[in-house]
């Protein structure tokens, strides 16, 4: 089932907020499982407790059972999606995602008891955002940021240029 949720203020509430709180109230405090990240590192991952969308200013508002919460930008989750879009099939088949400065969200559906899955503005729906990736994005914010801004600046793009149209290949993606 999709929620979307007009407006982007906290006050408002939508059907989908109370939903996804009331599966989270079942996780509360339960690990879901240990993920490693890119440094290797396990990492546990705790559940969600509530997640915010703030249409209006682009911003994902989630917290966990840690007590942890974060603020992560729809744009930063937009350029790091898990989709094989952006990730690709395999190592070193990743796609630098360029233009997607403005992009906000405009729908959130829940996947089972472990994640979302966000529809992009510009249209991109296919990652699906683990409790674990959302906390591994909002906790190193910082750092995803800056080497997303290298990796950029090393193809000599910007974060409002347009994306290049895919060549072509042989599987046809």
């Amino acid at each position: 089932m999709r929620h979307r949720r007009s407006g982007g203020t906290t006050s408002s509430t939508s059907t989908f907020r109370y939903a996804f709180e009331a599966t989270c109230r079942r996780l509360t405090g339960r690990y879901l499982r240990f993920n490693v990240f890119m440094t290797g590192q396990k990492v546990p991952a705790p559940a969600a407790t509530s997640i915010v969308l703030h249409e209006r200013s682009c911003v994902l508002e989630i917290a966990f059972a840690d007590g942890r919460s974060f603020r992560i930008p729809a744009e930063l989750m937009r350029v790091y999606s898990p989709s094989a879009e952006v990730k690709g099939h395999g190592p070193g088949q990743e796609v630098l995602q360029t233009g997607k400065r403005g992009v906000g969200i405009s729908g959130v559906e829940a996947v089972g008891n472990y994640g979302i899955k966000p529809v992009f503005t510009d249209g991109h729906d296919t990652g699906i955002f683990t409790w674990e990736f959302l906390y591994h994005l909002g906790s190193r914010q910082q750092q995803l940021w800056a080497d997303y801004e290298a990796r950029l600046a090393k193809a000599g793009a910007s974060r409002d240029q347009p994306m290049q149209e895919a060549s072509p290949r042989a599987c046809g993606h």
